[in-house]
């Protein structure tokens, strides 16, 4: 038998500990999960855990992410969905994975109970959770006004059911039997009739950056959009923002100031690409199952993720050094860069580049704000 190169002896380690880990953490808790008994199921020393994972966290989120990129891909929604219908199919894709009795705190349906705690017990981790929870808002309130692009912007209302949803799970974790998955699902559905006069002004910041000509070719990496678990091609027209887990909430200024042509695709980096890396791609990946089940495929936003924990997609776009408070954005014509933008503001000012404000960003009569990107144009 031909002997493993040694990277792929390290995947072999790598694979071994998240499976040991899995097994510690479910069925010790993440607290009380010891890195020197992982390492003992894993029938390798405490060094060779190290040298794959930085510490005990990294590695909780990476079995968490693991096991979120196999499970079995849900059924996608029927076509012709209500906002009503949709909100209730996405609470109960949320609600459907949480042991909600005491006996079912066991075991595999205890993983994902520590995944808050373990959040709030580290001030680092906090932001860059913070700023994935806005795109989850951002991602449903867009799916929402595609379903319905006459009510305007749905940010805020995808914001209030995600809190619902959240603090469901946070139950269910503290006082298990306390929470009513009916309840959840019938406030959910009802949410879809409050009126929270959503409104998206595009910014205004005083020293928000103005895109700047250029004349670049564009030649970006393989990528996948993680939001379909599909290979992507970024070589098409469009906009490139290149944003770091501090500063997600950017993405909007993007799709909304994108044409309708345009294909946007978000790019997320991390300069902790072995903890925060995980924990992004396990958020995403648990937001793309519910979307599918609760949202036809017609009324997914016209928006890319793309993980790059690496950095290759961003270093072909000009920005080799990326980070979690990277902002920095692209407009892409015919195989070239044509306009670049840095700092906060680049997404927009690189959507809204070459020849003045698109028509999606027009005034809407309803918000005050400006049209969803997704919908057509309202009367």
């Amino acid at each position: 038998m031909a002997r493993l190169s040694r990277a792929q002896l390290q995947e072999q380690n790598r694979a071994k500990v998240l499976a040991a880990a899995e097994e510690e953490f479910a069925e010790r808790g993440f607290r009380d999960a010891k890195i020197d008994s992982i390492a003992e199921r894993a029938g390798l020393t405490r060094g060779a855990v190290y040298s794959n994972f930085p510490g005990k966290r990294a590695l909780y989120f990476s079995v968490l992410a693991a096991l979120a990129d196999r499970a079995p891909a849900p059924p996608r929604a029927e076509p012709g969905r209500t906002a009503r219908a949709a909100l209730g199919a996405f609470a109960r894709a949320w609600l459907a994975p949480l042991p909600l009795a005491a006996e079912e705190r066991h075991g595999p349906a205890r993983l994902g109970l520590d995944l808050m705690p373990t959040i709030v017990a580290d001030d680092r981790v906090q932001p860059p959770f913070a700023q994935l929870m806005k795109v989850e808002a951002i991602l449903l309130g867009l799916a929402l006004e595609r379903l319905r692009p006459a009510a305007g912007r749905q940010v805020r209302l995808a914001e209030s059911v995600l809190t619902t949803l959240h603090g469901a799970s946070r139950l269910a974790a503290a006082a298990p039997g306390f929470v009513d998955p009916f309840n959840v699902v019938s406030a959910c559905e009802h949410a879809a009739g409050l009126d929270l006069a959503d409104a998206w002004p595009p910014p205004h910041l005083p020293y928000a950056p103005r895109a700047r000509p250029d004349d670049a070719p564009w030649s970006p990496p393989p990528a996948v959009d993680a939001l379909r678990g599909e290979p992507v091609d970024l070589a098409g027209d469009g906009v490139v923002a290149v944003l770091g887990l501090h500063r997600l909430e950017a993405v909007e200024e993007a799709v909304r100031a994108a044409r309708p042509a345009d294909q946007v695709t978000a790019v997320l980096v991390t300069g902790d690409p072995d903890e925060l890396g995980p924990l992004a791609r396990l958020t995403v990946t648990e937001l793309s199952r519910r979307l599918r089940r609760a949202f036809p495929e017609s009324a997914w936003p016209r928006l890319r993720l793309v993980h790059d924990e690496r950095g290759t997609v961003a270093a072909a776009a000009g920005v080799p050094a990326a980070g979690d408070g990277t902002e920095s954005a692209v407009r892409v014509a015919a195989g070239r860069v044509i306009a670049r933008a840095e700092g906060r503001g680049a997404g927009h000012a690189a959507a809204s580049a070459d020849g003045g404000a698109p028509d999606t960003a027009a005034p809407s009569h309803r918000t005050g704000g400006t049209r969803p990107m997704d919908g057509p144009p309202r009367p």
